[in-house]
């Protein structure tokens, strides 16, 4: 290869990194949005529809840019592409939940064990046979769990629930999704996830509507969608110029934007046994990412 080739080659690595990083804050801009928000008082499900609803709005116009045809919306694998739209809204509305009693960091930690049930799941619905260090790889994540969870101490709360099953959902949506990517066009998944979350959760917002108190609330309210449908849309083009396996480890930025947010905003310091439960986790993710490079190098 040409230097004038891998310079090429290395620049689009560089910028699907910086899309992955920039999607990952636009994520961490949601959940830090959110907890003020519930804490200011709105209900938690209002806010997981204004999330889906600017989403919904946004995707909808992108589909219908090239005209109003019925064909655009259609997919063959529509039952799939419904159930991947509901494993997100059903973990968003349950991570906003989560929010209003948990710290950032607490349920960020959690959910990034869902890359480790990703693997654990692999095996019995993709038929990724997990080798030896894998295994260890996914019991060191579930340690790294239950350090952060502690379920039988004081610091419990029946709120880590909701962050685990979002792991579980999120596992799953990744899965489906690994499955339908090339297969179903991604602005028709953006639309039908927008679509269905919307819908889902409209009866729920009526029903528990609250203005928020002033301008600024309103404005983050409505900001949820755009960061959200923004991050989706960064996360998808990032893996047009950068392998998943170069791309996996800088999801982890994740948890430095939340920790410093949640610093900056509120004060707050995970404790010794978050961030130690956290770097299990993360080390188990990074162990697994290793193997998988050195798997498809061989």
């Amino acid at each position: 290869m040409s230097r004038v080739a891998v310079r090429a080659t290395e620049d689009r690595a560089q910028l699907g990194i910086a899309m992955m990083l920039a999607a990952w804050f636009f994520f961490s801009l949601i959940d830090t949005s959110v907890k003020w928000l519930v804490l200011a008082g709105l209900p938690a499900l209002q806010l997981a529809f204004m999330r889906y609803f600017a989403h919904f709005f946004i995707s909808t116009g992108l589909v219908l840019r090239g005209g109003a045809d019925l064909e655009r919306f259609r997919t063959t694998h529509l039952a799939w592409v419904i159930f991947r739209a509901y494993l997100l809204t059903a973990s968003t509305a349950l991570n906003f939940i989560a929010l209003l009693y948990l710290p950032l960091t607490v349920t960020a930690a959690i959910m990034f064990t869902s890359p480790i049930i990703t693997c654990l799941l692999g095996w019995p619905m993709l038929g990724e046979r997990a080798g030896p260090w894998r295994i260890f790889g996914i019991c060191m994540g579930f340690v790294g769990v239950l350090v952060v969870m502690r379920p039988f101490g004081a610091e419990f709360h029946w709120a880590m629930l909701l962050s685990l099953h979002n792991a579980v959902a999120l596992a799953l949506y990744s899965i489906i999704t690994r499955k339908l990517s090339g297969v179903v066009a991604a602005e028709t998944m953006q639309f039908y996830m927008g679509a269905f979350g919307s819908l889902a959760l409209l009866p729920f917002a009526i029903w528990q509507w609250t203005n928020p108190a002033n301008g600024f609330d309103w404005v983050v309210m409505i900001l949820l969608g755009v960061w959200g449908w923004a991050g989706h849309e960064l996360l998808t083009r990032a893996h047009l110029y950068a392998a998943a396996n170069t791309l996996m480890p800088y999801a982890y930025s994740f948890l430095i934007f939340l920790t410093a947010s949640s610093y900056l905003i509120w004060g707050h310091i995970p404790d010794f046994y978050t961030m130690l439960g956290a770097g299990i986790i993360i080390a188990s993710g990074l162990l697994i990412w290793m193997r998988e490079r050195q798997r498809q190098a061989l």
